[in-house]
């Protein structure tokens, strides 16, 4: 099949096809290749890429900057206090002046409705680096990480997503596994389940690519013989500090430890995270957790994290593998 991607932009999952999206898996796949064998071919020579970055990151950030150098564009990074986006110009505007500057933006904020802005206005290739709806550059880099990780196709694999799955990432979990063909579960409280209005879509593309979809709040039913168990930090950021008892208390059951391991079945399975990870007391907020609530973990258990079912940091290093993949693809010669 011949794929081509050039003035696309990547917003969210469905903006794909599943071809177009295993095109960007298999792209990444060989542009790692080629840059661990020092025979990468630069695509995007003299290219200007802008980051707009109104939430933080390390990955997301690290991977455009890196995969952006490696391909020979230049990046200009935007951060939360350096622009007047929302300030004193709207997105509409920002779009119309950076589009006509560089030749691919990437956005990672809060409103889905923004990216989309970007994308309608600028008139180059916007990429979605996080919204509250979605993280579609994340998906790359996972499904990339569970092939790495297998024998089997994509669409022969089944992970879970644990926790809180009202969230972009569990979002987007669903809805990927859905465009792929995959066996697919949530495991989370009902209260925490993803939207209908995102399990609907999840449902249509099921329809049609034969994925099997699972919504539940029994957690050791939901793992029982998965390839992958998933999880998400459980206080997204921002979420005051008002609030983290209750949640700790509501999600604890849905933690992943050596027992919830265990239930899997599966002495071959993987442990996945897109990071960062509170599965210690090593950070200010995995100290504060400890005193005020006594837990030395949330999401994940240092033992599992530690581990080696843990694939963590090579689903880390795939985020720059796949989005450089994104980069070429749609802004490249």
């Amino acid at each position: 099949m011949s794929v081509d991607l050039r003035g696309r932009s990547f917003l969210k999952e469905v903006d794909f096809t599943r071809e177009e999206f295993t095109y960007l898996i298999d792209l990444a796949a060989a542009l790692r290749r080629d840059k661990r064998a020092g025979t990468e071919v630069q695509r995007l020579p003299g290219r200007n890429i802008a980051l707009i970055f109104e939430k933080t990151s390390t990955r997301t950030r690290s991977a455009f900057e890196v995969g952006a150098h490696d391909q020979g564009a230049h990046v200009t990074y935007l951060g939360p206090d350096e622009s007047h986006i929302g300030h004193k110009e709207s997105m509409k505007d920002t779009a119309r002046v950076l589009g006509r500057m560089f030749d691919g933006i990437e956005y990672r904020g809060s409103a889905h409705e923004n990216v989309e802005i970007l994308a309608r206005y600028a008139g180059v290739p916007v990429w979605n680096g996080l919204t509250d709806q979605w993280h579609p550059t994340q998906m790359l880099a996972d499904m990339l990480t569970m092939r790495d990780h297998s024998t089997r196709a994509l669409h022969e694999l089944a992970y879970c997503y644990l926790g809180d799955a009202r969230n972009n990432t569990a979002n987007s979990l669903l809805v990927t596994g859905a465009l792929l063909g995959m066996d697919v579960r949530v495991a989370a409280p009902a209260a925490l389940w993803p939207s209908d209005e995102v399990r609907g879509i999840a449902e249509q593309l099921a329809a049609a690519s034969g994925a099997r979809l699972t919504v539940t709040d029994d957690a050791h039913q939901a793992v029982l013989d998965v390839d992958y168990l998933y999880t998400d930090v459980w206080l997204s950021m921002g979420e005051p500090e008002a609030a983290w008892g209750e949640r700790i208390k509501e999600l604890l059951p849905y933690q992943v430890n050596a027992e919830l391991v265990s239930s899997t079945r599966n002495p071959n399975v993987k442990f996945l995270h897109c990071l960062p990870a509170l599965h210690n007391r090593d950070t200010e907020v995995g100290e504060t957790l400890f005193e005020k609530w006594g837990v030395s973990a949330l999401e994940v258990t240092d033992e599992v994290f530690e581990s080696d079912a843990s694939i963590v940091f090579d689903q880390a290093e795939n985020r720059l593998h796949t989005i450089k993949a994104i980069m070429v693809a749609t802004a490249g010669d």
